[in-house]
């Protein structure tokens, strides 16, 4: 066999191996999730925010300084599952004391439906908060009149992390939440996305001696 067709053969056996172990790497099984306990079971708690939260769309930016949302730690035994999250329903987090980055531009946040928050244990523990459709809604007023519609073709997941404290504390950098922008000059309409930034303290309510904790 000449060198030209040597080289050519061994270039497609090469190619066919590395075809094969990207085939079998994608067809791999992803890790099975760990064991997520979160307690104390059945207790009530708070999150408020600490700082601010900020929902960015396009080039506008919203930011609030009083976020509130309540639920309850499921009762034992639905407060563990040996197997992936364990998942709570929430209240609507109310949003208030809000700016826009717009001069003469304010802003009020709506919420609604059915939220809920579920904790992963794992290094670091993962939370996710579920936005039911339409959720959540971001109204401007003054010199651009905007509506942000976020989760609009169903609801919609913010990804964050959770850390055991006292208090405890659910924190989300970047997450992103698909929305709609309808309005006239200034909105920006051509966004799909809005980021999400805001860190909540988690305090139990129904003992407050205690805290909210996630384990394996």
């Amino acid at each position: 066999m000449s060198r030209t067709r040597t080289a050519f053969a061994l270039g497609l056996a090469a190619a066919a191996a590395l075809t094969a172990a990207s085939a079998t790497a994608t067809a791999a099984p992803l890790p099975a999730a760990g064991s997520t306990t979160v307690t104390p079971a059945g207790h009530a708690f708070k999150a408020a925010l600490s700082g601010k939260a900020t929902l960015k769309a396009g080039s506008v930016t919203v930011t609030c300084t009083v976020s509130v949302s309540t639920g309850s730690v499921p009762a034992a035994p639905g407060n563990q599952n040996p197997a992936g999250p364990v998942s709570s329903p929430i209240s609507p987090p109310t949003y208030s004391s809000c700016t826009t980055s717009m001069p003469g531009v304010s802003a009020t946040v709506t919420t609604s439906g059915s939220w809920a928050v579920s904790m992963q244990n794992g290094s670091p523990v993962t939370a996710t908060m579920t936005v039911p459709a339409g959720g959540l809604v971001v109204q401007t007023s003054g010199l651009a009149s905007c509506t942000v519609t976020a989760a609009p073709g169903g609801a919609a997941s913010a990804p964050g992390t959770w850390t055991n404290g006292a208090p405890s504390s659910l924190t989300f950098t970047n997450a992103t939440v698909p929305v709609t922008v309808t309005g006239g000059f200034g909105c920006p309409t051509s966004a799909t996305t809005s980021t999400f930034n805001a860190v909540y303290k988690v305090t139990d309510t129904t003992d407050p001696s205690q805290q909210i904790t996630v384990t394996s």
